[in-house]
């Protein structure tokens, strides 16, 4: 299937009505990726404070090469998913130390860098080399769904080799960059997941969806998410001057962030040991919730005070003024901003 309008009609609304994002007025791959890895599983206006923050703290690959990790960490600490900044740190001291900090400029090299899969790869070398590749992201999936009326599923190898094919016949011969931005801007604003603006549409008149009153279910996707729940019990021991915290270091979520002592169950029964809380008093008992992409979290934050000096052993000791400066996962910040009295910050 292959529209020769379809293309050109998305360039001309994009060129009317694109927001104006940093790194679209850039050809530097190095702040292409950023921008690129920062925006996976993140909305544009939740990215946008992150993309500056590491622009001006790491204004090239080298200097984000020579950052130490947990400086990284937190920096992007909030935006979740942080596999994707232990990724970016990896490959900038690979580029920096085996490819004289030069970027890869072709598809084939690019995704073979940690971190880097099929869509970033075609994003860096479209939008910074103007190579011949199509972008296939979410915004893209449903544009392509709903316009050529595609039930294959997207969540499928098939389904992806398909809208693969079917993005890369429709490229135009030229300005592949402006147009893979094009699609994925129009998925996002015009063509939105949910109420998109089909009566003032530049595609309305040959899109199958619309005219077969298909919108909604399109795309399709085959596989349903499931969520596994896990119980995680924080107990923030503190007294006078410190509080202890511990480094995740097993392969599982936030893994190298740091965070109050973990005692994870297996149900929402839990007694602190006798032993942990000897001579100290609980402050206050906090439930809450956070979801994951895969997992909900039943979470409690178990604040205790001690009067004598807390032993550190096994976990690390540290002053409660210099808490903030750590990475911690956001649900752990979250409870450290909510409770600045007691953490004297």
């Amino acid at each position: 299937m292959i529209d020769v309008d379809f293309s050109l009609k998305l360039i001309k609304w994009y060129l009317e009505n694109k927001r104006d994002l940093p790194w679209r007025i850039t050809k530097d791959p190095y702040h292409i990726w950023i921008s690129e890895i920062i925006l996976q599983q993140t909305r544009v206006d939740q990215g946008l404070p992150y993309y500056f923050r590491f622009s001006e703290k790491f204004p090239n690959v080298v200097s984000l090469a020579n950052a130490d990790e947990e400086e990284v960490l937190k920096l992007w600490q909030g935006l979740g998913y942080y596999s994707r900044a232990r990724n970016l740190h990896y490959t900038a001291k690979y580029i920096s130390n085996n490819l004289d900090g030069k970027f890869p400029n072709k598809y084939k090299d690019l995704i073979k860098l940690k971190g880097i899969g099929e869509y970033t790869a075609a994003a860096i070398s479209s939008f910074a080399f103007n190579e011949k590749r199509a972008v296939v992201d979410g915004n893209v999936f449903r544009v392509l769904s709903r316009y050529f009326g595609l039930f294959d599923a997207i969540d499928s190898s098939k389904g992806k080799k398909k809208f693969q094919e079917l993005a890369f016949n429709n490229l135009p011969k030229i300005n592949i960059d402006t147009y893979n931005q094009s699609i994925m801007e129009f998925g996002a604003l015009q063509c939105k997941p949910v109420n998109p603006n089909c009566e003032n549409c530049v595609l309305q008149d040959k899109c199958w969806g619309y005219l077969n009153e298909k919108i909604k279910d399109l795309p399709l996707k085959e596989k349903k998410l499931k969520v596994r729940e896990r119980y995680f019990n924080f107990i923030v021991m503190t007294d006078k001057d410190c509080v202890l915290i511990e480094k995740r270091i097993s392969n599982d979520i936030w893994k190298n962030l740091y965070q109050f002592p973990l005692f994870e169950t297996k149900s929402e029964k839990f007694t602190p040991a006798e032993k942990f809380i000897k001579k100290s008093t609980l402050v206050k008992k906090y439930k809450t919730t956070h979801k994951l992409s895969h997992q909900k979290l039943i979470i409690v934050f178990w604040h205790y005070f001690s009067k004598e000096s807390i032993q550190e052993d096994p976990f690390k000791k540290i002053k409660l003024k210099n808490l903030t400066t750590y990475p911690v996962p956001k649900i752990v910040e979250n409870y450290i901003m909510q409770n600045t009295s007691d953490f004297r910050l």
